[in-house]
């Protein structure tokens, strides 16, 4: 086992993320993120069952729910296993928190605080764009310029994020790197000198956990590994089952092809005999050559050799 927790299983997850001690390490990466538009000073976590979280396994996703000082909600998941319907998923959650907002009492006049939901994903969700990150907020379809800056969500398709530490840039993509390495770490790497780091470092270790955490920690790692290995499984199932009709389909489809060459093929030869045999007969008569090409098609050379 590495040094480090997996921050892909729950605990690890919650951990990194999700405590009040860990709360340096969320702001910080909500501050790298969302650079340049918005800074957190400080948050504080929520129930997420208020949004119908419930504390079911659900395939494998991890959420947290908080609210930073200017009122803003952030949802941030960690979301392992790919599920049909994932990103109305995610739109109902953000729009949920949204609706909460007015249950304030008679007093309320719409103001909307901004909802973020980040998701973190440990695969590749279909239609969307190839890309690491991907950002959604309304628009205007027209003219293509922001609507309202309430609704956010931001996809973060991990598989995808493939740099080196010495090729990141930001702290943002440093954070990445070690999410994505936590568990191979046997140390955090000397390039990494910065102070969040060093908090990371602090409470992800395994020798860290309590004996209780440590109890719930590998439970939950081999369930995450087990899922995935079920998942490895239907995976190569399904491929072995689709390179078998793929194969079946080839053999019919070259088949029919094969027949529809032959015939092709004996078509054009019974022209040829049937041409050559025409001809002979205009040669015998003493036809000229040029009148024989232009009245069979044949080249010079098949008619001097007949």
């Amino acid at each position: 086992m590495g040094k480090f927790i997996n921050p892909f299983t729950d605990v690890g997850f919650k951990r990194i993320f999700g405590q009040e001690i860990s709360k340096p390490v969320l702001i910080a990466f909500l501050n790298t993120l969302l650079e340049g538009e918005h800074h957190v000073s400080d948050l504080q976590y929520l129930d997420k069952e208020q949004l119908g979280m419930g504390s079911d396994d659900r395939s494998l996703i991890y959420d947290i729910y908080c609210e930073v000082e200017g009122g803003e909600h952030i949802i941030v998941e960690m979301q392992n296993k790919s599920q049909p319907y994932f990103k109305d998923r995610s739109i109902y959650y953000l729009s949920r928190s949204i609706s909460m907002q007015g249950e304030r009492g008679s007093d309320w006049r719409y103001d909307v605080k901004a909802t973020y939901l980040i998701a973190f994903l440990n695969f590749r969700l279909p239609d969307i764009s190839g890309e690491f990150r991907t950002d959604v907020a309304l628009m205007d379809m027209r003219t293509r310029e922001l609507f309202s800056d309430k609704v956010r969500l931001i996809y973060l398709q991990l598989p995808l994020f493939t740099k080196e530490l010495a090729e990141c840039e930001t702290l943002f993509e440093q954070m990445i790197y070690v999410l994505k390495n936590m568990d191979v770490l046997q140390r955090m790497p000397e390039l990494l000198q910065s102070a969040v780091f060093k908090k990371l470092a602090g409470i992800a270790e395994v020798a860290s956990l309590s004996k209780e955490d440590r109890i719930k920690y590998d439970a939950d790692l081999r369930h995450f590994r087990d899922t995935l290995a079920v998942m490895d499984g239907q995976f190569l199932e399904g491929e072995k089952k689709g390179l078998a009709k793929g194969l079946a389909e080839g053999r019919a489809e070259g088949r029919a092809e094969g027949r529809a060459e032959g015939e092709k093929k004996g078509l054009a030869e019974g022209e040829r005999i049937g041409m050559e045999k025409v001809a002979r007969e205009m040669k015998s008569y003493g036809v000229s050559v040029d009148d024989i090409i232009k009245f069979t098609g044949l080249t010079a050379e098949e008619v001097e050799r007949l």
